[in-house]
Formats: C-alpha cells, structure tokens, sequence
C-alpha cells in the first residue's frame, strides 16, 4: 500500500523543493527487499546527499513520519485530534523526530515534544531551529502521565547506538514499554530505540523499546525481521525518501518472486513420476509420528509419490488419514531410486542411526538433514566431513537447525549464537558447505555461495510440537519436484509460516494451532497462488 504525502507546511523555512521531492511510505508485503545493513545505509546515506541541498534527507524522513502518522489520526466529530507526544533523542534521530512535529502542529495537530538532551549534529540543530520558530511546544522533561496523549513517537535513538538505553532515556523507553502493552499506539522512528539494526536484539544486552508500529527510511533493515526485531518493531512501514535501492544488498527479504518460477508446471499430460518421489528417513522405535507428518505434508506440498523408511519397531502397516503414503522399514529400502530424501525425524542418536546417515550421505540424491540426523552430524566428525563433501561436490544438503542444534554444529553456545543469527546462518553454510535454515523468528536461510534471506512469514502459532517435522517434510516435496536447495529453502520455510498467518486469521491460532493442521491450508495457498487457473483445470 503506497501513500504519499499530503501534509503541506504554509509558512516553512524547509526549500519547497525539498518538500515536493519523494517522501511517501509503503507496508512491505510479499516483495523480495534489500534489508540494508548499517553499512550499507551510511553508504547510501553519504551518496545522496552529496548530491541534494543540504537537510534534504531529514526533511524528507520527518515528512514521511508525519504522513504515516496523520493517516492514522481518529479524529472527534469536530475533526480533531487527541494530542501527540514526541521525544526526541541527541542525534539525528531526535532531528526526524523534530522535523514531524514541525510538520504536525503546522498542520493542526497539537504536539509536545520531550527533549532530554539537545540535539547535536548540524542536521538536528538546523530541525530544532526549525521546530522553535514554528512554536512546537518543547520540554525537557517527561511528564508524570502520558495518558492524555493519543499517540507517542520514539525519536530518540535509530541505528548505530552501540550502548545499552540508560538514565532518563531508559525511564522513558520504560515508560513507552507500558504504554505498547496496555493501549498501544506507539510509533518508532526508523527502528525502536535500543534495537541492532543488524542482528534484532537489544544493544549491548539492554533494553530497547517495544512499539506497536516502526516508521523506517531509506530501506527495511535485517533487524526489523530476525530475533526480537519483529516483536519490538510491530507494523512496519518503509519510506524510501528518494534513495534508490542498493544494488547489491547483502541481505534480501524472502519473497515468492526468488522462488515461484521454479514451482513445476502442472500440465495434464502430467503424472505422479513427473513431480517425484520422496522418501522421509527416520522414526525409531516410539517415535514413528515424526516421520508421518512429515510425509503427510509432503503429500501436500505436492510431491508424486512419499514413502517412509522407519529405523524402529512398531510402526504402523499403512497411515489411514493417508493411505497414499508408502511405509517401510529402512533396512534394504532402495534409497537411491529417491529423487530427494528428507532425513532425521524421529531418527534418534544410535550407532544405527550413525549409520543410515553415513549411507545415505554416500548417495547421490538430494538430502535435507533434519533433527536427530543434524545432532549426529554435530557430534561426528566423519559425518560433518561428508556433508562438507557434498557441498564441495556441488551437491549441498539442506541443513534445517533451530537454535539449539545450530549452536551444537557450531560449538557455540545458544547465547551467542542468537545475538547474530544471520552471522550464524553464514557460518552454518560455510563450515558445512550446506544451504542452512537457521529457524525461529525471522528464520535465515544462508547458502553458501554468500546468498543470504530473512523470512518474513510465520508467528508463534508455529511453537509447537511437529511444526519443524512438517517443515522439513515440505522442503523435501520441493526438493523431489526439483526446485534448486536453496530455491526449495526459500519457498518452504515461506509458506510454512504462511499457512501458520492463514490459519490464525481464521481463529485457529497461534494458540493451540497444531503441526497437522499446516498441510491443507499450505495446499490450498499454493494451488490459488502459484498455480494458474488453467493449470488447475479451470
């Protein structure tokens, strides 16, 4: 959704040029984004305004979030609206947020801005200059109760703060943490104060400011969407401010478009050979349900045919929800006349076990390690060198880790590897040579030729037994449709979190949501949106 600025200030000292140029916002919404890294950014930031008068870039970002939030206003029946209340940091964040003001009590909207500590740099004073002779209303303290106020913006610190929030900056940031909780309505400038841009978690261990919605410029960054950034940010908006898009960036936004075209046509001469065989590899003794979700799902995700090669007693003759499925046991079951084989569900730690994962590294065949397979993987050095191999070979395996199996291949603890969760991601893929889905909120997904993706899908409704099983399962069903490791990556974990939004739009989650459930509503998302109607017989 794009809207474009209207707020038009009568009587500025702002260059009407400046004003006019592009400021409008947009909601990210399925589109393959560059997430700007700070680098990245003040490399940006640095190029254009060489080229443009000087402000320019302020202007044009306090515009921006005084649109966003004008949009938003619930007015009385006489038009007006409850007052806004804005503190404004010592930096250049503090000076977007005084060029909003400007922009709001010109407009008619009455705001008060906090300002602890005055601003500094050059940009800020020339905003501060801007918002006083405007006669925006500024103190430097907080007041004893916000509650009067309709809306509160966090202009005190964007990227690149390398400290934890402290003294009156941390009260405040305390102060708008209850105000999120309890009623809402608090806005973020460019990301919530105390956030990393980079990795989502707080500066330094500290605590950062949780909004309801984040305003951010120039372009989304990778914080706004891995780790904690998708709960401390809320809502998202984008204002590009007339900054053109990195041509290169580091990290992209999973998206349908880096994946749809590889989907397999479904045309009618089609038949169950066309889109593959899967075989899910795991289920020890007492732990045969693994598998079976993931088969199911496979099903779903629109593989030919799925079987599952069990390693332990006791598993069923046939899956009566799904008869299609194809059991067996593991022993003497022709792996290698698979077309993807999907491995580790319920597969438990046994020197058997060690073994099936031995062979099946032997083959040929596509392969995603899930699971059990992963913690043998992390544990034996002979396996870890021949899931590197693969990757040498050109044949990388999918590794599907969360945190804690990721922090075991890597020999880190899970501290520190959820502190960078994209360093991680690249870490994963480099040592093993693997496409790695590093899960959890905000899942990245790393190959190892440097291509690196934030997901953007998925909620807590995913926190539940079995939602990893029917993951892999997926990815597996892509795999055997030939879709290339990383492009199977990308649209697995994207739709998987997708049928998890859907099912919670319709009252079915995040709480009590249950892994089985995913499979139909994921079926059903592919077939309207990946396929045409023609190709569905319509």
């Amino acid at each position: 959704m794009l809207r474009t600025a209207m707020i038009r200030s009568t009587a500025s000292s702002i260059d009407e040029r400046v004003m006019t140029a592009p400021h409008s916002y947009f909601f990210p919404h399925d589109e393959p984004l560059a997430l700007l890294t700070l680098v990245e950014l003040r490399a940006l930031e640095t190029r254009t305004a060489a080229a443009l008068p000087p402000h320019t870039l302020m202007a044009r970002a306090g515009a921006a979030a005084a649109q966003w939030l004008s949009d938003t206003f619930e007015r009385d029946a006489d038009g007006r609206t409850q007052p806004v209340w804005i503190v404004a940091g010592p930096g250049n964040n503090g000076g977007d947020a005084l060029v909003m003001a400007e922009r709001l009590h010109r407009a008619g909207v009455p705001v008060t801005v906090c300002m602890p500590v005055e601003v500094k740099p050059d940009d800020a004073r020339w905003a501060l200059d801007l918002a006083r002779a405007a006669g925006v209303g500024i103190d430097s303290e907080a007041p004893a109760s916000l509650d009067g106020f309709g809306w509160l913006v966090d202009g005190m610190f964007g990227i690149g703060l390398t400290r934890p929030l402290e003294g009156v900056f941390a009260r405040i940031a305390a102060l708008l943490r209850r105000r999120t909780r309890s009623s809402g309505r608090v806005l973020a400038l460019d990301v919530p104060s105390g956030l990393n841009s980079d990795t989502g978690t707080p500066v330094a261990g500290g605590e950062a400011i949780r909004a309801t919605d984040t305003i951010t410029f120039i372009g989304a960054k990778p914080g706004h969407y891995t780790a904690q950034g998708r709960d401390l940010c809320g809502r998202l908006a984008v204002a590009m401010i007339g900054v053109e898009e990195a041509a290169a960036p580091a990290v992209t936004l999973s998206a349908p478009a880096l994946f749809a075209d590889h989907f397999p046509p479904r045309d009618n001469g089609s038949n169950k050979g066309t889109f593959g065989t899967l075989a899910v590899v795991g289920g020890d003794t007492g732990m045969c349900g693994a598998p079976v979700l993931a088969a199911r799902m496979a099903l779903y995700g629109g593989a030919g045919k799925v079987n599952i090669a069990f390693l332990g007693e006791g598993f069923p003759p046939y899956d009566p929800p799904h008869p299609e499925l194809m059991l067996h046991r593991v022993d003497g079951f022709a792996l290698d006349k698979m077309d993807a084989l999907a491995i580790g569900c319920g597969m438990g730690k046994t020197d058997r076990a060690k073994q099936v994962v031995a062979d099946a590294l032997k083959l040929d065949v596509p392969k995603l390690l899930d699971a059990d397979a992963l913690n043998l993987v992390a544990t034996d050095d002979a396996l870890a060198s021949a899931v590197a191999r693969r990757g040498a070979q050109g044949d990388p395996c999918i590794v599907t880790p969360h945190p804690l199996e990721a922090a075991c291949l890597l020999q880190i603890d899970v501290k520190a590897l959820q502190a960078d969760r994209l360093q991680a991601a690249r870490q994963l893929a480099a040592r093993y040579g693997a496409i790695a889905v590093l899960k959890g909120s905000g899942t990245v997904i790393a190959a190892p030729d440097g291509r690196i993706a934030i997901n953007p899908t998925g909620n807590a409704g995913l926190a539940t037994g079995g939602t990893g099983d029917v993951l892999g399962g997926l990815i597996g069903a892509f795999l055997a449709q030939s879709l290339p490791a990383y492009e199977a990556a990308l649209a697995g974990v994207w739709l998987h979190g997708r049928a998890a939004q859907s099912l919670s739009d319709d009252g079915d989650g995040p709480a009590g949501l249950t892994a089985g459930e995913l499979a139909p509503r994921l079926r059903s998302f592919i077939n309207r949106h990946f396929y045409p109607r023609h190709e569905r017989g319509l």
